[in-house]
């Protein structure tokens, strides 16, 4: 063919005509394909969690013990009890006799049902309305919110087991605690179960004297409020208003429920002071491994960005863990360290999705598999997770919610 003077070769189109596979051929795939689903990957993981249940069962039994004879532990284990696993820690705490449990969200006391967790499940949060059939299915109790969303679970005309969420100061979900008349409404209402009323103190982590203060104020709202609705005729059912940091600095409240967080695990918030002082064991160790180890010389940069330029000539490592596992991103600006043969490793260079890279100079035989510990403990050192959160500016409880799905849970 002919254009513009030029000679173009002449393409002419075909079909893809699929081959007639042999029988010997069509065996073959199936056996191959038999093959591959057997193949799984070893268990010697990339990164994973260790969970020690010898330390849960203690940390329970101690903030028990801190509390009056008949005030019992809540466990909250919403957001995958902390990245530590809900299923595993409500089994396990559930053979150990607790039976109530806290969750955020209707879809985590479903999974936990799911999974024949017994006892009491309170959803902390708000459920959308249209889901009121799986809270009467999974035998869930929902939280009050507010009065308007008392009235709507009520139209429902099902029968639902509820805690009233009472405002003490707060300021976030709950009918505010002075608004006597609106919380003695939902008593009245023929479908709703009161089974108990609950309050959240925002400042009781802290013993600064304003905040003692505060806290004080915030009590004396709640069982106020109680002595009303007690007054009244009513029962008010469960009563709760600690957390962690709610037992270990205001032990002595009169309550049916302690909701037991980031203290159950082992860990607290940041470094702050308490006035009890438990000995908490943590249940939770993170842990990787070397991809390979390499040397490098004075001048040359780590990682994306070129962030970290090496002053000296020295031997670094690829460990197997990133930000997308839940590393945090800003770590590698803190100096902070990893464990690697019981020996500190500084972290250098910007943290990667799947990697970060260690400072392995004075570190002998450092090899690709080797274990490397960014949460707990390896010989006599030990990196806790408060550490870590302090070097990030933020709380233990993000540290180990925002832990990847990618990270395999072992329970040691």
């Amino acid at each position: 063919m002919t254009l513009s003077g030029r000679t173009v070769p002449l393409i002419v189109p075909h079909f893809y005509v699929k081959p007639v596979l042999s029988k010997k051929t069509l065996t073959e795939r199936i056996l191959s394909k038999k093959t591959l689903s057997k193949k799984i990957p070893s268990k010697n993981y990339r990164a994973w969690i260790e969970i020690n249940l010898v330390a849960l069962k203690h940390n329970a039994r101690v903030l028990q013990e801190l509390l009056p004879k008949q005030c019992k532990l809540m466990a909250v284990v919403k957001a995958n009890a902390y990245g530590h696993g809900d299923i595993a820690i409500a089994k396990a705490l559930n053979q150990w006799g607790i039976c109530a449990f806290a969750v955020a969200t209707l879809e985590e006391g479903i999974h936990l049902r799911k999974n024949s967790i017994k006892g009491e499940i309170l959803i902390l949060g708000y459920t959308n309305p249209c889901d009121i059939d799986c809270l009467v299915h999974y035998r869930l109790t929902q939280t009050v919110v507010d009065c308007a969303y008392a009235k709507i679970l009520n139209d429902s005309g099902k029968k639902i087991k509820i805690h009233i969420k009472i405002d003490t100061g707060m300021h976030r979900l709950g009918v505010n605690a002075d608004n006597h008349s609106e919380i003695e409404s939902i008593f009245k209402y023929d479908n709703l179960m009161v089974e108990g009323v609950f309050s959240h103190l925002c400042v009781s982590d802290s013993l600064k004297g304003e905040d003692i203060i505060y806290t004080g104020y915030q009590i004396e709202q709640f069982f106020n409020t109680v002595n009303f609705l007690i007054s009244k005729g009513y029962s008010p059912g469960k009563l709760h208003i600690q957390s962690s940091y709610g037992i270990l600095n205001y032990p002595d409240l009169p309550c049916d429920f302690a909701r037991a967080g980031i203290a159950l695990y082992g860990v607290l918030s940041d470094n702050n002071r308490t006035l009890e002082k438990p000995d908490l064991w943590p249940v939770l160790s993170l842990k990787s491994r070397i991809a390979m180890v390499k040397e490098i010389e004075s001048g040359e940069s780590v990682s994306y960005g070129r962030q970290y330029i090496a002053d000296n000539n020295m031997k670094i490592a690829m460990v197997t863990i990133g930000y997308a596992d839940g590393i945090p991103r800003n770590i590698s600006r803190s100096n902070a360290n990893v464990l690697l043969h019981g020996k500190k490793a500084l972290i250098i260079g910007r943290i990667c999705m799947d990697q970060l890279v260690i400072d392995v100079t004075n570190i002998s035989m450092v090899e690709p598999g080797d274990i490397v510990t960014i949460i707990g403990r390896d010989g006599n050192e030990h990196i806790r997770c408060e550490d870590i959160a302090e070097k990030c500016g933020t709380i233990s409880n993000e540290i180990l919610s925002r832990l990847g799905s990618r990270l395999k849970h072992v329970i040691v």
